[in-house]
């Protein structure tokens, strides 16, 4: 009677402890994203697709430099890393919940006591330990074993994106330079020619020397712009160097036969509704999982208060062989069934729970704050995108403006009607305005990666796992 009566209280015990587990805080909580976006959706945001942004464009030598940072990034090799670790830790975590088992063997031999003939004794063992897990502490640390993978999974792919991002604006940067470049040779060769004709016209006495001292001022400045700018796409050359780990001398060449057919940013499908834009943000994945990684600490933190219940068991066999005769012993056990009971801690498993808590609560607010910034960065991509189309048109009707008056002011000054100051007032604005839709199209594309950063760079959290 008394057996059973035990028995009956583990039984009633065990069922009400299994009641536990929602001793852990919510796994989900509302980021409070807004309903719609503010700013206007470029193209309505029906076109393309967000995956293949970068093989849409055109430009394979911008695929391969992506792909070649992405191979020797330490960001990304680290994030890999990590992924590897989190894929251990969960293994690990899985191992607690299923019973454990151990062999041993040994072999001995020897003379035990004294007058006892020489003997060899053999044995073989297998040892077994269960956590019955009552409280559900076990499953909670799977829990978020797996949901720290998940959030290491989509940091590895926001690793890549940011990789992929870099490269594409110092791509972008050095192919604008070269334009530039290209532009600053031409107005330097310009004023060189301009120079030179004011010099014969100084000579001839035909225009004061103060002009032709202006001319060769003009002709000088080109050529420090020339320099200069030669030295910025210098720059540019090896930081892609830099990233990509290739040869630079490969690179410049194959960055001269890129130059022939500049690459235009596609368009790509921009979801309507923000919560669902932040479904494929890889930051705002990872720190959703790391609420349910909190959550989950929270409820192991608690169930270290509760008692714990593990179940233990032996199978061994021993040999033992003496002058010809062996004699052999079969043993087994089930058992013991633990039950161990935590009475005083000094306070240290509730000075645990309040830490773990403390933790969920800032978790939780990083969650939303990443949100908000994840909102931030696409509102303001947005908005820029938005401006420089529209500012395009404007650019360009100013760059044909001012080079219409450009010919008009050499025509004229070639003719004797026009002075060099006005032949140079007018350079300058030609070339101001050559420059600004230089830079707006650089800015334009630069909004596109900005855009494809913060829309999560094709990021799919059902994808398969890097390997």
């Amino acid at each position: 009677m008394r057996f059973s009566t035990r028995r009956l209280t583990l039984l009633i015990l065990a069922l009400g402890l299994a009641g536990c587990t929602s001793l852990m805080p919510p796994k989900q909580v509302d980021p409070l994203v807004v309903s719609q976006w503010q700013a206007p959706l470029p193209h309505q945001g029906t076109v393309g697709a967000l995956a293949q942004w970068w093989q849409q464009q055109g430009d394979p030598l911008l695929v391969e430099l992506i792909e070649a940072a992405q191979t020797v990034s330490p960001t990304v090799a680290q994030a890999l890393a990590r992924v590897e670790s989190a894929r251990a830790t969960r293994t690990s975590a899985n191992a607690a919940l299923l019973p454990s088992l151990d062999a041993s063997t040994s072999v001995s031999r020897g003379v035990s006591q004294p007058n006892v003939p020489l003997a060899t004794t053999q044995t073989l063992g297998l040892q077994a330990a269960w956590e019955l897990d009552l409280v559900g502490a076990n499953r909670a640390v799977s829990h978020a074993a797996d949901a720290q993978l998940q959030g290491s999974q989509a940091l590895w792919h926001d690793a890549r994106v940011s990789v992929a991002a870099e490269v594409a604006n110092t791509y972008y940067s050095l192919i604008t330079c070269y334009q530039w470049l290209n532009l600053t040779r031409q107005d330097a060769a310009s004023r060189q020619q301009t120079a030179r004709l004011a010099e014969l016209s100084a000579q001839a006495g035909f225009t004061a020397p103060a002009s032709a001292a202006l001319a060769r001022a003009s002709a000088a400045e080109g050529n420090s712009r020339v320099t200069q700018q030669a030295a910025a796409c210098d720059m540019d050359t090896k930081a892609l160097v830099a990233l990509t780990g290739m040869v630079e001398l490969n690179l410049r060449q194959k960055v001269a036969l890129a130059l022939v057919k500049p690459a235009l940013a596609a368009p790509f499908l921009i979801a309507s509704v923000p919560a669902q834009t932040l479904t494929q943000r890889p930051d705002v994945v990872a720190a959703e999982r790391d609420v349910v990684v909190a959550s989950a600490q929270v409820g192991a933190a608690k169930a270290q208060r509760y008692p714990r219940l593990t179940l233990g068991g032996s199978i061994g066999t021993l040999r033992y062989s003496s002058q010809g005769t062996s004699t052999s012993l079969d043993t087994w056990s089930f058992g013991p069934l633990a039950l161990s009971l935590p009475l005083f801690d000094g306070g240290q498993r509730a000075a645990n729970v309040l830490a773990s808590e403390a933790n969920y609560t800032q978790v939780v607010a990083v969650y939303r704050a990443k949100v908000r910034q994840a909102v931030r960065e696409v509102e303001e991509a947005l908005v820029k995108l938005n401006s420089a189309d529209a500012r395009q048109r404007n650019a360009e009707v100013s760059t044909q403006g001012y080079a219409e008056s450009l010919q008009a002011t050499q025509a004229r000054y070639s003719q004797g009607l026009a002075s060099l100051v006005e032949l140079e007032e007018a350079r300058r604005n030609a070339l101001a305005a050559q420059s600004t839709q230089l830079s707006l199209a650089l800015e334009r594309n630069q909004a596109w990666v900005a855009l494809y950063r913060a829309l999560g760079g094709g990021f799919d959290a059902t994808a398969p796992a890097p390997l």
